[in-house]
């Protein structure tokens, strides 16, 4: 398939979006040096490759005796590769969809986008060391039911870098545990590296939210959370504070976000 043409980061962002390929999904080319500044785009959606199957039916829960089962890893590999995709694109979605912001923040988008894409390829490495190929299991597209519902920049790094990527750094270590309890020392390589990788991502939005607010609040970072979404998902049952205070989560922060529960705190 002919790649499309793109003259500007923008053009970039947009083809990486509206690509049907999925070879471009999982390598596409370097990005233009130039920027066109354009008007906000709020109505972009990503296009699915025909091998991907996408489903709305909610995940089974996998548990560690699970893991056991090859096929049972593999899915989850797949699902974590799926991720990396829609973490890949909502950092192009953003780029397009918040124009106003600084350069510098759109650029560090870019490199983020660029660190998932390569995520997605130790993903889909391992995944056929496992013996499956991308759409060997149907995804489900819940970062882009959720994520869009951002109404400006400041709630898009509150949800999606110091909430979503913030969790990751619990549920690699989770997962890179359960792995390795198994025998799958290639795949519990893998979480590690990507949480480890995932640090400098919170820590660019930690950034970002303390540039625009002031501070990083945890009652200011709730306030920005698009309903229904609340703290309680956007942590691992064991908080990693070593890996969350290298992000510049300050300790005040994240000993309400340990503390935080929903029967405590009523809805938000």
């Amino acid at each position: 398939m002919e790649e499309p043409h793109v003259s500007t980061v923008e053009d970039w962002a947009r083809a990486y979006l509206s690509s049907p390929s999925l070879a471009y999904k999982c390598a596409p080319p370097p990005w233009p040096e130039s920027w066109s500044e354009g008007d906000a785009s709020s109505d972009l959606r990503p296009v699915r490759p025909p091998e991907l199957v996408v489903t709305r039916d909610k995940p089974k829960s996998v548990k560690l005796g699970g893991v056991k089962n090859p096929r049972t890893r593999a899915e989850l590999i797949h699902k974590f590769w799926h991720h990396e995709l829609q973490a890949a694109e909502l950092m192009c979605w953003a780029v397009l969809r918040y124009p106003e912001t600084p350069r510098d923040f759109r650029r560090g988008l870019l490199r983020i986008a660029r660190d998932e894409i390569r995520h997605m390829a130790l993903y889909a490495e391992h995944l056929q060391l496992l013996g499956y190929e991308l759409g060997a299991f149907p995804v489900r597209d819940w970062f882009w039911e959720r994520v869009p519902t951002c109404r400006n920049a400041l709630e898009f790094v509150a949800f999606l870098g110091m909430g979503l990527e913030g969790a990751n750094l619990e549920h690699t270590e989770r997962f890179a545990g359960w792995f390795r309890a198994v025998g799958d020392e290639r795949g519990a390589d893998i979480q590690d590296q990507v949480g480890r990788e995932e640090v400098a991502h919170v820590r660019f939005a930690t950034r970002w939210f303390r540039e625009w607010t002031g501070d990083v609040d945890f009652d200011a970072w709730c306030a920005q959370l698009p309903p229904p979404i609340t703290p309680l998902l956007l942590k691992g049952k064991n908080l990693r504070w070593d890996l969350r205070r290298k992000a510049e989560m300050p300790d005040p922060f994240l000993e309400q976000l340990e503390a935080w529960l929903p029967t405590a705190q009523g809805p938000r």
